[in-house]
Protein backbone atom coordinates (compact mmCIF):
# COMPACT_ATOMS: atom_id res chain seq x y z
CA UNK A 1 0.00 0.00 0.00
CA UNK A 2 1.05 3.46 -0.78
CA UNK A 3 2.27 5.70 2.17
CA UNK A 4 0.29 8.81 1.95
CA UNK A 5 2.86 12.24 1.07
CA UNK A 6 2.79 14.45 4.15
CA UNK A 7 4.86 17.72 4.36
CA UNK A 8 7.71 17.84 6.34
CA UNK A 9 7.38 18.24 9.79
CA UNK A 10 9.53 21.26 11.02
CA UNK A 11 8.29 21.62 14.20
CA UNK A 12 11.46 20.57 15.52
CA UNK A 13 13.14 24.17 14.74
CA UNK A 14 14.02 26.31 17.97
CA UNK A 15 11.39 29.24 18.06
CA UNK A 16 13.65 32.61 17.85
CA UNK A 17 12.37 33.51 21.59
CA UNK A 18 12.57 30.31 22.84
CA UNK A 19 15.13 30.04 26.25
CA UNK A 20 18.07 27.98 26.37
CA UNK A 21 18.24 24.74 28.18
CA UNK A 22 21.40 25.38 30.30
CA UNK A 23 21.74 21.61 29.50
CA UNK A 24 22.60 22.19 25.78
CA UNK A 25 26.10 22.62 24.44
CA UNK A 26 25.59 25.62 22.31
CA UNK A 27 22.57 27.60 22.32
CA UNK A 28 22.08 27.26 18.55
CA UNK A 29 20.86 23.74 19.10
CA UNK A 30 19.15 24.27 21.80
CA UNK A 31 15.07 23.64 21.79
CA UNK A 32 12.19 23.21 24.20
CA UNK A 33 11.05 19.80 25.31
CA UNK A 34 8.58 19.88 23.28
CA UNK A 35 10.88 20.44 19.68
CA UNK A 36 12.94 17.88 21.00
CA UNK A 37 10.44 15.23 20.58
CA UNK A 38 10.22 16.12 16.92
CA UNK A 39 13.87 16.42 16.01
CA UNK A 40 15.76 13.86 14.73
CA UNK A 41 18.73 12.89 16.24
CA UNK A 42 21.23 12.48 13.14
CA UNK A 43 20.01 16.01 11.65
CA UNK A 44 20.09 17.74 15.45
CA UNK A 45 24.13 16.04 15.26
CA UNK A 46 24.53 17.11 12.29
CA UNK A 47 23.28 20.75 12.87
CA UNK A 48 25.63 20.99 16.17
CA UNK A 49 28.58 19.48 14.16
CA UNK A 50 28.14 23.13 12.23
CA UNK A 51 27.21 25.24 15.56
CA UNK A 52 30.78 23.74 17.22
CA UNK A 53 32.57 25.04 14.55
CA UNK A 54 31.11 28.17 13.46
CA UNK A 55 29.20 29.97 16.56
CA UNK A 56 31.46 31.42 18.98
CA UNK A 57 28.61 31.00 21.68
CA UNK A 58 28.96 27.44 21.47
CA UNK A 59 31.67 27.72 23.89
CA UNK A 60 30.13 30.00 26.04
CA UNK A 61 26.70 27.78 27.33
CA UNK A 62 24.01 30.49 27.52
CA UNK A 63 21.22 30.81 29.53
CA UNK A 64 19.32 33.04 27.54
CA UNK A 65 19.88 34.58 24.35
CA UNK A 66 16.75 36.27 22.91
CA UNK A 67 15.51 36.71 19.46
CA UNK A 68 18.04 38.39 18.00
CA UNK A 69 20.57 35.73 18.46
CA UNK A 70 19.01 34.42 15.34
CA UNK A 71 20.50 37.29 13.14
CA UNK A 72 23.68 37.56 14.74
CA UNK A 73 26.85 37.03 12.71
CA UNK A 74 27.86 33.86 14.17
CA UNK A 75 24.30 32.49 12.83
CA UNK A 76 24.77 34.05 9.49
CA UNK A 77 28.11 32.43 9.22
CA UNK A 78 26.75 28.89 10.03
CA UNK A 79 23.77 29.55 7.68
CA UNK A 80 26.06 31.08 4.56
CA UNK A 81 28.88 27.72 4.88
CA UNK A 82 25.49 25.39 5.39
CA UNK A 83 24.29 26.82 1.93
CA UNK A 84 28.02 26.74 0.53
CA UNK A 85 27.75 22.83 0.80
CA UNK A 86 25.11 22.20 -1.53
CA UNK A 87 22.11 24.14 -0.30
CA UNK A 88 21.87 22.38 2.71
CA UNK A 89 20.33 25.57 4.46
CA UNK A 90 17.12 25.86 2.70
CA UNK A 91 16.38 22.09 3.62
CA UNK A 92 16.92 21.92 7.04
CA UNK A 93 16.26 25.55 8.60
CA UNK A 94 12.54 26.76 8.59
CA UNK A 95 11.73 29.55 5.98
CA UNK A 96 10.39 31.68 8.66
CA UNK A 97 13.98 31.08 10.55
CA UNK A 98 16.03 31.39 7.33
CA UNK A 99 14.72 34.61 6.57
CA UNK A 100 14.99 36.11 9.94
CA UNK A 101 18.64 34.78 10.19
CA UNK A 102 20.06 36.71 7.50
CA UNK A 103 17.42 40.06 8.00
CA UNK A 104 20.05 41.96 10.02
CA UNK A 105 22.74 41.29 6.91
CA UNK A 106 20.51 41.98 4.39
CA UNK A 107 21.06 44.98 2.24
CA UNK A 108 19.74 48.08 3.17
CA UNK A 109 20.84 50.89 1.58
CA UNK A 110 19.15 54.21 3.47
CA UNK A 111 19.94 57.68 1.90
CA UNK A 112 21.44 59.25 5.02
CA UNK A 113 24.35 55.91 5.23
CA UNK A 114 24.65 55.84 1.56
CA UNK A 115 28.44 55.92 0.74
CA UNK A 116 29.69 58.19 -2.01
CA UNK A 117 31.41 54.67 -3.45
CA UNK A 118 29.13 51.64 -4.66
CA UNK A 119 31.92 49.12 -4.10
CA UNK A 120 34.73 49.24 -1.96
CA UNK A 121 37.94 46.93 -1.51
CA UNK A 122 39.63 47.24 1.76
CA UNK A 123 42.96 45.19 2.02
CA UNK A 124 40.82 41.66 0.22
CA UNK A 125 42.75 38.58 0.08
CA UNK A 126 41.22 35.06 -1.29
CA UNK A 127 43.03 31.77 -1.84
CA UNK A 128 42.28 29.00 -4.08
CA UNK A 129 44.57 26.39 -2.71
CA UNK A 130 48.13 27.63 -2.55
CA UNK A 131 46.95 30.19 -5.39
CA UNK A 132 46.81 33.77 -3.83
CA UNK A 133 43.76 34.74 -6.53
CA UNK A 134 43.72 38.03 -4.76
CA UNK A 135 46.19 39.93 -3.06
CA UNK A 136 45.84 42.26 -0.62
CA UNK A 137 43.57 44.13 -3.29
CA UNK A 138 42.15 47.44 -2.21
CA UNK A 139 39.85 50.27 -4.39
CA UNK A 140 37.23 52.28 -4.46
CA UNK A 141 34.42 52.90 -7.45
CA UNK A 142 32.24 56.14 -7.03
CA UNK A 143 28.26 55.88 -7.79
CA UNK A 144 26.88 55.67 -11.23
CA UNK A 145 30.93 54.55 -12.87
CA UNK A 146 31.25 52.39 -15.78
CA UNK A 147 34.59 50.71 -14.18
CA UNK A 148 36.83 48.03 -15.80
CA UNK A 149 39.07 45.22 -14.72
CA UNK A 150 41.63 44.37 -17.26
CA UNK A 151 45.00 41.83 -17.21
CA UNK A 152 45.37 38.79 -18.79
CA UNK A 153 43.68 34.81 -17.69
CA UNK A 154 44.59 33.98 -14.27
CA UNK A 155 45.04 37.50 -13.04
CA UNK A 156 42.21 37.94 -10.47
CA UNK A 157 39.15 39.99 -12.22
CA UNK A 158 36.92 37.70 -12.64
CA UNK A 159 37.65 36.72 -8.72
CA UNK A 160 37.46 40.03 -7.87
CA UNK A 161 33.57 39.72 -9.52
CA UNK A 162 32.65 36.93 -7.73
CA UNK A 163 33.87 38.43 -4.56
CA UNK A 164 31.62 41.36 -5.45
CA UNK A 165 28.65 38.99 -6.49
CA UNK A 166 28.81 36.70 -3.50
CA UNK A 167 29.64 33.64 -5.42
CA UNK A 168 32.92 33.85 -3.49
CA UNK A 169 33.53 34.88 0.33
CA UNK A 170 37.04 37.18 1.35
CA UNK A 171 39.76 34.78 3.25
CA UNK A 172 40.31 38.49 4.83
CA UNK A 173 39.69 41.92 4.29
CA UNK A 174 36.01 43.79 3.98
CA UNK A 175 34.11 44.10 0.30
CA UNK A 176 31.72 46.92 1.02
CA UNK A 177 28.51 47.59 -1.69
CA UNK A 178 27.36 51.45 -0.80
CA UNK A 179 29.33 51.75 2.46
CA UNK A 180 27.81 48.49 3.86
CA UNK A 181 29.90 45.73 4.52
CA UNK A 182 28.66 42.33 2.80
CA UNK A 183 31.07 40.07 3.93
CA UNK A 184 29.37 37.09 4.58
CA UNK A 185 25.91 38.39 2.75
CA UNK A 186 25.05 35.34 -0.04
CA UNK A 187 24.61 36.05 -3.54
CA UNK A 188 20.68 36.67 -3.27
CA UNK A 189 20.46 38.96 -0.68
CA UNK A 190 23.15 41.54 -2.45
CA UNK A 191 21.64 44.51 -5.00
CA UNK A 192 23.98 42.97 -7.61
CA UNK A 193 23.14 41.66 -10.49
CA UNK A 194 25.23 39.90 -13.46
CA UNK A 195 25.25 39.35 -16.99
CA UNK A 196 27.50 36.20 -18.28
CA UNK A 197 29.64 36.14 -21.26
CA UNK A 198 27.09 33.60 -22.76
CA UNK A 199 24.27 35.00 -21.30
CA UNK A 200 22.49 32.21 -19.66
CA UNK A 201 19.22 32.76 -21.46
CA UNK A 202 16.53 30.06 -20.56
CA UNK A 203 15.34 28.93 -24.37
CA UNK A 204 12.31 27.39 -23.02
CA UNK A 205 10.80 30.76 -22.31
CA UNK A 206 10.32 33.86 -24.78
CA UNK A 207 11.92 36.80 -23.93
CA UNK A 208 9.32 38.43 -21.73
CA UNK A 209 9.50 35.73 -19.33
CA UNK A 210 13.50 35.76 -19.36
CA UNK A 211 13.42 39.17 -18.67
CA UNK A 212 10.46 39.08 -15.75
CA UNK A 213 12.66 35.89 -14.48
CA UNK A 214 14.04 37.84 -11.35
CA UNK A 215 10.91 39.88 -10.47
CA UNK A 216 8.79 36.48 -10.49
CA UNK A 217 11.26 34.87 -7.82
CA UNK A 218 11.02 37.92 -5.38
CA UNK A 219 9.31 37.56 -2.11
CA UNK A 220 6.97 39.07 -1.60
CA UNK A 221 6.12 38.46 -5.22
CA UNK A 222 4.84 41.66 -7.74
CA UNK A 223 1.41 42.13 -8.88
CA UNK A 224 1.48 40.50 -12.83
CA UNK A 225 0.40 43.57 -13.95
CA UNK A 226 3.56 45.54 -12.32
CA UNK A 227 5.94 42.70 -13.37
CA UNK A 228 4.36 43.36 -17.12
CA UNK A 229 5.05 47.09 -16.73
CA UNK A 230 8.59 46.81 -15.67
CA UNK A 231 9.02 43.77 -18.28
CA UNK A 232 7.78 46.51 -20.78
CA UNK A 233 10.20 49.46 -19.58
CA UNK A 234 13.58 47.18 -19.66
CA UNK A 235 12.64 45.55 -23.25
CA UNK A 236 12.17 49.68 -24.32
CA UNK A 237 15.69 50.51 -22.40
CA UNK A 238 17.43 48.53 -24.14
CA UNK A 239 15.68 49.10 -27.79
CA UNK A 240 13.75 45.50 -28.01
CA UNK A 241 9.76 46.77 -27.25
CA UNK A 242 8.58 44.55 -29.97
CA UNK A 243 10.10 40.79 -29.16
CA UNK A 244 8.62 40.11 -25.91
CA UNK A 245 7.27 37.17 -27.66
CA UNK A 246 10.19 35.55 -29.91
CA UNK A 247 11.87 32.91 -28.28
CA UNK A 248 15.63 33.13 -27.65
CA UNK A 249 16.83 31.25 -29.96
CA UNK A 250 15.41 33.60 -32.65
CA UNK A 251 17.42 36.54 -31.72
CA UNK A 252 20.66 37.57 -32.81
CA UNK A 253 23.80 37.51 -30.71
CA UNK A 254 23.28 41.14 -30.25
CA UNK A 255 19.30 40.62 -29.11
CA UNK A 256 20.15 37.81 -26.73
CA UNK A 257 23.01 40.24 -24.99
CA UNK A 258 20.11 42.95 -24.89
CA UNK A 259 17.45 40.82 -23.25
CA UNK A 260 20.40 39.33 -20.44
CA UNK A 261 21.51 42.97 -19.57
CA UNK A 262 17.40 43.57 -19.25
CA UNK A 263 16.97 40.71 -17.39
CA UNK A 264 19.81 41.77 -14.97
CA UNK A 265 18.57 45.46 -14.63
CA UNK A 266 14.81 44.67 -14.08
CA UNK A 267 15.54 44.14 -10.24
CA UNK A 268 17.46 47.63 -10.41
CA UNK A 269 20.53 46.50 -8.46
CA UNK A 270 23.17 48.80 -7.30
CA UNK A 271 25.77 47.51 -9.34
CA UNK A 272 25.58 45.37 -12.61
CA UNK A 273 28.46 42.78 -13.14
CA UNK A 274 29.55 42.27 -16.56
CA UNK A 275 31.29 38.91 -16.81
CA UNK A 276 33.17 39.54 -20.56
CA UNK A 277 29.63 40.34 -21.90
CA UNK A 278 30.97 41.07 -25.76
CA UNK A 279 33.45 38.34 -26.29
CA UNK A 280 30.99 36.38 -28.45
CA UNK A 281 30.52 39.16 -31.25
CA UNK A 282 32.11 40.14 -33.76
CA UNK A 283 34.69 42.66 -34.52
CA UNK A 284 31.86 45.25 -35.56
CA UNK A 285 28.85 43.91 -33.52
CA UNK A 286 30.85 44.73 -30.62
CA UNK A 287 31.60 47.97 -31.48
CA UNK A 288 28.16 48.66 -31.55
CA UNK A 289 27.63 47.02 -28.10
CA UNK A 290 30.12 48.95 -26.73
CA UNK A 291 28.62 52.43 -27.68
CA UNK A 292 25.04 50.73 -26.43
CA UNK A 293 26.13 49.66 -23.12
CA UNK A 294 28.12 53.20 -22.67
CA UNK A 295 24.46 54.98 -23.11
CA UNK A 296 22.80 52.53 -21.21
CA UNK A 297 24.88 52.63 -18.00
CA UNK A 298 24.72 56.76 -18.57
CA UNK A 299 20.96 56.48 -18.58
CA UNK A 300 20.04 54.52 -15.50
CA UNK A 301 22.76 55.71 -13.17
CA UNK A 302 24.02 52.25 -12.48
CA UNK A 303 27.33 51.34 -11.42
CA UNK A 304 28.95 49.00 -14.13
CA UNK A 305 32.09 46.92 -13.23
CA UNK A 306 32.70 44.73 -16.74
CA UNK A 307 35.53 42.11 -16.93
CA UNK A 308 37.63 42.19 -19.90
CA UNK A 309 41.14 40.76 -21.38
CA UNK A 310 40.23 42.95 -24.51
CA UNK A 311 42.08 47.19 -23.89
CA UNK A 312 40.06 48.76 -26.74
CA UNK A 313 36.43 47.29 -24.77
CA UNK A 314 38.03 48.97 -21.36
CA UNK A 315 39.68 52.37 -23.19
CA UNK A 316 36.27 52.80 -24.69
CA UNK A 317 33.78 52.58 -22.30
CA UNK A 318 35.50 52.63 -18.74
CA UNK A 319 35.56 55.94 -16.36
CA UNK A 320 38.05 54.09 -14.44
CA UNK A 321 40.46 50.83 -14.86
CA UNK A 322 42.20 48.18 -12.80
CA UNK A 323 44.90 47.00 -14.31
CA UNK A 324 45.51 43.40 -12.67
CA UNK A 325 48.67 41.30 -12.61
CA UNK A 326 48.74 37.91 -9.84
CA UNK A 327 46.22 38.92 -8.05
CA UNK A 328 47.19 42.25 -7.79
CA UNK A 329 46.28 45.81 -8.65
CA UNK A 330 49.39 47.21 -10.85
CA UNK A 331 47.03 50.34 -10.94
CA UNK A 332 43.88 51.72 -11.16
CA UNK A 333 43.01 55.48 -12.60
CA UNK A 334 40.94 57.04 -15.78
CA UNK A 335 41.58 55.19 -18.81
CA UNK A 336 43.52 58.56 -19.79
CA UNK A 337 46.14 57.63 -16.77
CA UNK A 338 47.27 54.82 -17.81
CA UNK A 339 47.60 55.09 -21.53
CA UNK A 340 49.58 58.52 -20.68
CA UNK A 341 51.29 57.89 -17.50
CA UNK A 342 51.81 54.05 -16.69
CA UNK A 343 53.56 53.06 -13.88
CA UNK A 344 55.96 50.62 -15.70
CA UNK A 345 56.34 48.73 -18.34
CA UNK A 346 53.36 45.89 -17.97
CA UNK A 347 50.92 48.52 -17.83
CA UNK A 348 52.37 50.46 -20.95
CA UNK A 349 52.91 47.24 -22.44
CA UNK A 350 49.15 46.04 -21.73
CA UNK A 351 46.90 49.26 -22.46
CA UNK A 352 47.52 50.16 -25.91
CA UNK A 353 50.98 48.95 -27.70
CA UNK A 354 54.23 50.45 -26.97
CA UNK A 355 58.17 49.95 -28.38
CA UNK A 356 60.49 49.36 -25.51
CA UNK A 357 64.05 49.81 -26.02
CA UNK A 358 65.82 48.24 -22.47
CA UNK A 359 69.05 48.99 -21.05
CA UNK A 360 71.14 49.77 -18.05
CA UNK A 361 70.51 53.10 -16.35
CA UNK A 362 73.57 55.11 -16.57
CA UNK A 363 72.27 58.49 -15.38
CA UNK A 364 68.98 59.61 -13.40
CA UNK A 365 67.85 63.11 -12.35
CA UNK A 366 64.78 64.79 -11.88
CA UNK A 367 64.17 65.77 -15.12
CA UNK A 368 64.18 61.88 -16.35
CA UNK A 369 66.55 59.07 -17.06
CA UNK A 370 69.05 58.61 -19.38
CA UNK A 371 69.21 53.95 -20.51
CA UNK A 372 72.17 52.51 -22.66
CA UNK A 373 70.48 49.77 -24.83
CA UNK A 374 72.43 46.43 -25.84
CA UNK A 375 73.46 47.99 -28.66
CA UNK A 376 75.71 50.75 -26.98
CA UNK A 377 72.47 53.14 -28.14
CA UNK A 378 71.94 55.80 -25.20
CA UNK A 379 67.97 56.64 -25.39
CA UNK A 380 67.24 59.51 -22.80
CA UNK A 381 63.13 60.33 -21.62
CA UNK A 382 61.03 62.13 -18.74
CA UNK A 383 59.75 59.56 -16.16
CA UNK A 384 56.13 58.70 -15.56
CA UNK A 385 53.99 61.43 -13.65
CA UNK A 386 52.95 58.14 -12.07
CA UNK A 387 55.70 56.35 -11.93
CA UNK A 388 58.85 56.02 -9.87
CA UNK A 389 62.48 57.13 -10.53
CA UNK A 390 65.01 55.12 -11.77
CA UNK A 391 68.23 54.71 -10.14
CA UNK A 392 71.36 54.52 -11.65
CA UNK A 393 72.83 51.00 -12.15
CA UNK A 394 69.11 49.39 -12.19
CA UNK A 395 67.42 48.36 -15.19
CA UNK A 396 64.73 50.36 -17.60
CA UNK A 397 63.02 50.73 -20.45
CA UNK A 398 62.54 53.61 -22.80
CA UNK A 399 58.96 53.34 -23.70
CA UNK A 400 57.60 55.33 -27.46
CA UNK A 401 53.90 54.77 -28.28
CA UNK A 402 53.61 53.34 -32.22
CA UNK A 403 51.76 57.08 -33.13
CA UNK A 404 54.50 59.45 -31.29
CA UNK A 405 57.08 58.14 -34.31
CA UNK A 406 57.35 59.62 -37.46
CA UNK A 407 59.01 58.11 -41.33
CA UNK A 408 60.69 60.35 -43.77
CA UNK A 409 62.22 59.81 -46.71
CA UNK A 410 66.09 60.83 -46.91
CA UNK A 411 66.60 64.38 -46.70
CA UNK A 412 62.91 65.23 -46.32
CA UNK A 413 63.35 65.13 -42.23
CA UNK A 414 61.54 67.87 -40.48
CA UNK A 415 63.28 69.79 -37.28
CA UNK A 416 62.67 69.92 -34.12
CA UNK A 417 63.20 65.79 -33.10
CA UNK A 418 65.20 64.64 -30.57
CA UNK A 419 66.22 60.75 -31.90
CA UNK A 420 67.11 59.97 -35.26
CA UNK A 421 67.39 57.02 -36.81
CA UNK A 422 67.78 55.58 -40.69
CA UNK A 423 65.33 52.69 -41.41
CA UNK A 424 64.77 50.15 -43.92
CA UNK A 425 60.78 49.61 -44.08
CA UNK A 426 59.51 46.11 -43.71
CA UNK A 427 56.07 45.92 -44.33
CA UNK A 428 53.31 48.42 -44.35
CA UNK A 429 49.53 47.34 -43.65
CA UNK A 430 46.68 49.55 -44.48
CA UNK A 431 44.09 49.65 -42.33
CA UNK A 432 41.49 52.67 -44.08
CA UNK A 433 41.91 56.06 -41.50
CA UNK A 434 45.90 54.97 -40.86
CA UNK A 435 48.43 52.63 -41.87
CA UNK A 436 51.00 50.41 -39.34
CA UNK A 437 54.66 50.29 -40.58
CA UNK A 438 56.96 47.51 -39.59
CA UNK A 439 60.60 48.96 -39.69
CA UNK A 440 64.04 47.56 -38.98
CA UNK A 441 65.60 51.02 -37.19
CA UNK A 442 69.65 50.69 -37.01
CA UNK A 443 70.96 50.42 -33.10
CA UNK A 444 66.95 49.49 -32.01
CA UNK A 445 65.90 46.51 -33.91
CA UNK A 446 62.52 46.17 -35.15
CA UNK A 447 59.79 49.52 -34.89
CA UNK A 448 56.11 49.62 -35.21
CA UNK A 449 54.90 53.21 -36.79
CA UNK A 450 51.39 53.96 -36.64
CA UNK A 451 50.59 57.26 -39.31
CA UNK A 452 47.12 58.53 -39.87
CA UNK A 453 46.24 58.55 -43.44
CA UNK A 454 46.69 62.55 -44.31
CA UNK A 455 50.94 62.14 -42.99
CA UNK A 456 51.50 59.30 -45.66
CA UNK A 457 49.68 61.54 -48.91
CA UNK A 458 52.47 62.27 -51.43
CA UNK A 459 55.05 59.57 -49.63
CA UNK A 460 55.50 56.31 -51.65
CA UNK A 461 56.41 54.24 -48.29
CA UNK A 462 56.94 50.80 -49.98
CA UNK A 463 58.68 47.24 -47.72
CA UNK A 464 62.14 47.52 -49.06
CA UNK A 465 62.66 51.83 -48.61
CA UNK A 466 65.48 53.53 -46.93
CA UNK A 467 63.66 55.94 -44.22
CA UNK A 468 64.53 58.04 -41.72
CA UNK A 469 62.26 57.72 -38.06
CA UNK A 470 62.16 59.77 -35.28
CA UNK A 471 60.54 61.52 -32.22
CA UNK A 472 60.78 64.25 -29.65
CA UNK A 473 62.18 63.11 -26.19
CA UNK A 474 59.05 64.33 -24.20
CA UNK A 475 56.41 61.88 -26.15
CA UNK A 476 58.42 59.18 -24.37
CA UNK A 477 58.93 57.91 -21.17
CA UNK A 478 61.20 56.32 -18.97
CA UNK A 479 59.76 53.22 -16.90
CA UNK A 480 60.85 50.68 -14.51
CA UNK A 481 60.50 46.90 -15.66
CA UNK A 482 58.64 45.99 -12.93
Amino acid sequence: MATKWRPRNRSWAPSPSTPISSTSSCSCCASSATASRHQPPQSAERRHSWCRRFCLSATKNEKYIGPFHWGSNAVRVVLAACDDVGGWTRKRWPRRLLGRSLGSAAFVASSESRSAYDVEFRSVVKHFADVRAVDDVSFALRQGSFHSFLGPSGCGKTTSLRLIAGFEQPDSGSVEIAGQSVVGVPAYRRPVNMVFQHYALFPHMDVAANVGYGLRQRKPRAEAAEIDKRVAEALELVRLPHLGKRRTWELSGGQQQRVALARALINRPTVLLLDEPLAALDRKLRREMQIELQNLQREVGITFVLVTHDQEEALSMSDTIGIMKDGKVVQFGTPEELYDAPVNRYVADFVGESNFFSGAVSASDESGATITTASGLTLRAPFSRLGGKLQPGSRGAIAVRPEVIGLWQPGAVPGGLDITRPARLLNRIYLGDHSEFQVEAEGLGAVLVRLPKHSTEGQALEPGDQVIMGWKRDRALALSET
